[in-house]
């Protein structure tokens, strides 16, 4: 006969750290106002123009009154981090460790470390509003599909995805459109919601006019039932 301490096994000790940093960044963030997360590559190298781009819009969400939340390394989520801190306003980085990107980028108000994937992607999705996505691989992918579905299942607040690069996703933009819209495999896609917008200035006044015109929404950003 076993004793009766209680059992652990691997699953319920990385449910117990999920759960912990979920409950951690929920109170950390719980008074960062309106927010906007902004998602990309890594890889990006700051004289790339992708990488001006996210500086740029960090620092117009700043001035906006927007909180920025990016993914605390280097990248695109750098210079989204580097644009908001610099232009005074809330930077946000939710930092996962990985070998690649083994510390944050030095531009953070706020640095929450993640060892999970899973609690690091729910806290995006648990305190954005929108969602600003420039060019990346699998991860932002990741975040772009997991935005869309969250919305179109009503699982959070709808708020613009806007994608940035015309080059870079005009692809994927038109194949959504052509073969999952057209199939009726997914919900309309409304065209104020999800579009491309290479010039940041238009970005960030396009969430200052749909938040203007959509004033209840702000208010169910921290009460997302994901």
């Amino acid at each position: 006969m076993g004793n009766n301490k209680e059992m652990t096994t691997p699953a319920i000790q990385q449910t117990n750290q999920i759960m912990s940093e979920m409950t951690h960044a929920a109170e950390t963030l719980s008074k960062i106002g309106p927010a906007i997360s902004v998602f990309g590559s890594a890889r990006i190298l700051p004289d790339s123009p992708y990488y001006a781009q996210s500086e740029k819009i960090g620092a117009l969400l700043a001035k906006a009154g927007f909180t920025t939340i990016a993914g605390g390394g280097p990248g695109i989520m750098e210079a989204a981090n580097k644009g908001a801190f610099e232009a005074g306003g809330t930077s946000i980085g939710l930092h996962i460790k990985l070998k690649t990107e083994s510390k944050a980028n030095p531009y953070l108000s706020i640095n929450l470390p993640f060892q999970h994937f899973v609690s690091r992607k729910a806290t995006f999705f648990m305190h954005s509003m929108a969602y600003i996505v420039l060019p990346g691989g699998f991860g932002t992918l990741d975040e772009l599909f997991e935005a869309l579905t969250l919305i179109q299942t009503g699982k959070v607040p709808t708020g613009p995805i806007i994608l940035v690069g015309r080059t870079f996703w005009a692809g994927l933009h038109q194949w959504i459109v052509e073969q999952l819209q057209s199939n009726h495999l997914i919900h309309p896609l409304d065209p104020e919601i999800f579009f491309i917008e290479d010039d940041p200035v238009k970005v960030v006044a396009h969430m200052q006019r749909f938040y203007k015109d959509h004033p209840g929404i702000m208010s169910l950003q921290n009460n997302s039932p994901i």
